[in-house]
C-alpha cells in the first residue's frame, strides 16, 4: 500500500471530487477527513445513482460508498459524522490537522475552503502520518467581512441563534440565505475562492429548514 502522506491519497480522493482537508491523531492512528471537492462536486453527487433513487439520505449514502472505498483501497476504517452515539470527534480532528481553525463568526474556516468547510466523512489509517499545515485565513483577512454579513446577527464567536435563523429563512428577505447559502459563509474571501455550487447550498439549507 502507498504510505498515506504520498500525494496519491489526495489524487485517489480528488478523483471522487472529495477534498483531503488534512490528517489528525487519534491515539495510534491517524484520521484523514474528507469534504467536498469543488469544482466538480456538486454535479457528480447530482449524477449519482443516490441523488434520484428517492431513497432517505442520499448525500449521507453517496458518501459512505465513495469513502466506504477509498477506506478499503487504503486498508483504513471510514468514519462519518452520523456514526454514532458516540459520535465521532470531527470538529477536535478539525483543529488537530492545522488547517483548520474557529473563525471570527465561530464557525470553523479552513485554508482553502473557507467558510463553507463541511465533512463528508474521514478514513482512520494505522500509525502516524504527516500532512502539512497551512495558515488561518482570518489572521490577514482585514475586513474580515463574516462579521456583519448575516442580516440577524446570529453567529458570533461563542453563540449561534438559531431561532433568529431560522425566523429570518422564514421570511421573504430570507429567501436569499435559503436558496443560495448562509450570508456569512458566502462573505468569506477565501470562501469565494473555492467555488461553492450554489445547488449545494440549496440542499443543506433545505434539509436544515424546510420552508
Amino acid at each position: 500500500m502507498t504510505p498515506p502522506n504520498e500525494p496519491s491519497h489526495a489524487d485517489d480522493a480528488a478523483r471522487q471530487h472529495l477534498e483531503l482537508i488534512g490528517a489528525a491523531p487519534d491515539g495510534g492512528a491517524t484520521v484523514l477527513l474528507l469534504a467536498p471537492r469543488e469544482p466538480g462536486f456538486w454535479p457528480a453527487f447530482t449524477a449519482a445513482p443516490e441523488y434520484s433513487d428517492g431513497a432517505p439520505d442520499p448525500l449521507d449514502r453517496w458518501s459512505k460508498r465513495v469513502i466506504g472505498a477509498l477506506a478499503d483501497a487504503w486498508d483504513g476504517e471510514a468514519v462519518f459524522p452520523s456514526d454514532g452515539p458516540p459520535w465521532p470527534p470531527f470538529i477536535a480532528w478539525a483543529l488537530a490537522t492545522g488547517r483548520v481553525w474557529p473563525s471570527p463568526v465561530g464557525l470553523l474556516v479552513h485554508d482553502r475552503l473557507g467558510l463553507w468547510l463541511s465533512f463528508r466523512g474521514a478514513v482512520r489509517l494505522p500509525g502516524a502520518v504527516a500532512l502539512p499545515g497551512g495558515e488561518n485565513p482570518c489572521e490577514t483577512c482585514a475586513d474580515q467581512p463574516c462579521r456583519t454579513a448575516c442580516p440577524v446577527g446570529a453567529l458570533a464567536p461563542e453563540t449561534y441563534d438559531v431561532a433568529a435563523c431560522r425566523g429570518f429563512l422564514d421570511t421573504a428577505a430570507g429567501t436569499d440565505c435559503h436558496e443560495r447559502g448562509c450570508a456569512a459563509r458566502r462573505a468569506c474571501p477565501v470562501g469565494q475562492a473555492y467555488g461553492r455550487n450554489e445547488g449545494q447550498s440549496r440542499f443543506h439549507m433545505k434539509a436544515f429548514h424546510p420552508r
